[in-house]
């Protein structure tokens, strides 16, 4: 079951999402695999580093953060990874690494690839290696209003 955060915020806003169990899968090309998903829809979560404060950044499955776009849309100094030492406590109800792409839940800003923008459902981790959550682009855009890396 995706952590109860997630649900919560989602059933509040009549969202229409579906739950999606697989077995335990560790990278997002994996998850993709496990839960039947298209690495393209596939959204995976990267705990970036602006200047030094925690950012969400939302990539396909079968991209690769690019810091110098990130840095140029962020207006920021600097753009770096976060390492989980860095973000482990801001998001107590998940495993590490299965963060929901959610970052107006915790207070962070969100970046998102245009590749995403293009696909009618992204699915992405819903804090545990062995759920995904499956929803419309539209509605995942209105609830969260990412900025987008042109």
């Amino acid at each position: 079951m995706p952590v109860r955060q997630l649900t919560d915020f989602l059933d509040e806003n009549a969202i229409h999402y579906e739950s999606v169990s697989h077995t335990a899968a560790y990278t997002a090309q994996e998850v993709a695999e496990s839960a039947h998903v298209s690495g393209y829809q596939m959204a995976k979560t990267v705990i970036v580093k602006l200047d030094g404060k925690l950012a969400m950044c939302v990539i396909p499955a079968t991209e690769r953060v690019n810091f110098s776009k990130l840095q140029s849309v962020s207006q920021c100094h600097t753009a770096e990874l976060a390492t989980e030492a860095d973000f482990t406590r801001s998001f107590p109800a998940c495993e590490t690494g299965f963060m929901p792409p959610f970052g107006n839940l915790y207070g962070l800003s969100v970046y998102v690839s245009p590749q995403l923008r293009g696909e009618h459902t992204i699915a992405f981790n819903a804090g545990l290696s062995t759920e995904v959550v499956k929803m419309a682009w539209d509605d995942f855009e209105q609830l969260v209003h990412p900025t987008v890396l042109i």
